[in-house]
């Protein structure tokens, strides 16, 4: 099968296509026919093997410490082609999507999961969505959860979305008005009415203002992009809290994610209450540019790889 090798840490030219053996699930695993994944921000992390210590150390005892020991990527939408003995929750022909977790592996044709982990969740992919889209969805809808369900985003009425433009940003525009929310983003000014399709009511250009409105506060400021990306309105916005107002960045700590949170963001989409953002498509083989695109940081939503 064909399979993107990580050779050695560094920049995206260190990624090729390869052919490598296809797996072959065992006991409590699925094998998963890929049909598309995403290029995201923690993968050009793991890519360039570079992290803040403690980090450092944690990730590359996860993935090897000279190399990646395994294929990167770690969103997936796909098929289960077969499985092995003691799987009850999934069959051969379903349609899945989701996160694979520290198995990662989805840059590749398949991929082979066990069906229960606390790393990675599954759940079968929205009737509605293609595989393309369905593949849009995980990281950034998971992550977003987990950083506004304890925030508890259904008591907040009125919220701030910082960086409402990428990945985390969009799924956390569009959470938080399910959950009941007046949203404001904050995005540059090509993407204001992506941002405002989504459901904000109030957008902010960071490009051109350097504070929030006069008299506006806010009960959840939750920034989307961390502290690697600052500006003169984030640190406005970050001291624009209502009394009993939380501010919560993504570099809080390390996200854990759920299946449950991966049947609502189902749920939602099937219902029409939440789509898919995606910018750019790449076959598998043009995942050095991929890696490229997403490493300038400038991405609207979502990049998609599509593998077959």
């Amino acid at each position: 099968m064909k399979a993107v090798i990580c050779a050695r840490y560094g920049p995206p030219e260190v990624l090729r296509v390869a052919e490598v053996p296809k797996p072959v699930p065992g006991r409590g695993e699925i094998l998963i026919r890929v049909r598309a994944t995403a290029v995201t921000a923690s993968d050009c992390i793991m890519r360039r093997g570079k992290a803040r210590f403690p980090m450092w150390l944690l990730m590359r005892a996860m993935i090897g410490f000279k190399r990646p020991r395994k294929t990167l990527g770690g969103v997936i939408s796909g098929e289960i082609e077969s499985v092995g003995k003691g799987v009850a929750r999934f069959k051969a022909g379903d349609a899945v999507f989701g996160i694979t977790g520290l198995a990662f592996g989805t840059y590749a044709e398949y991929a082979c999961l066990k069906e229960s982990t606390r790393f990675a969740c599954l759940a079968a992919k929205p009737g509605n969505a293609t595989h393309e889209e369905a593949a849009a969805v995980p990281y950034g809808g998971l992550l977003a959860l987990c950083f506004l369900k304890p925030a508890k985003i259904s008591a907040r009425r009125k919220v701030l979305v910082y960086g409402a433009s990428g990945a985390i940003g969009t799924a956390a525009v569009q959470l938080a008005r399910h959950f009941g929310a007046e949203v404001t983003g904050v995005c540059g000014t090509a993407n204001l009415e992506l941002v405002r399709s989504l459901g904000a009511a109030r957008i902010l250009d960071y490009t051109k203002q350097d504070s929030v409105p006069a008299g506006e506060l806010y009960d959840l400021v939750f920034d989307a992009v961390g502290r690697r990306k600052s500006s003169k309105i984030k640190l406005a916005c970050q001291n624009a809290l209502a009394p009993g107002g939380i501010s919560v960045t993504v570099d809080d700590r390390i996200a854990k994610l759920d299946a449950e949170s991966l049947e609502l963001l189902r749920t939602l989409m099937e219902a029409g209450q939440y789509r898919a953002v995606i910018d750019r498509r790449y076959p598998l083989e043009e995942i050095v540019a991929a890696h490229r695109y997403v490493e300038e940081g400038h991405k609207k939503g979502n990049v998609v790889v599509t593998v077959g």
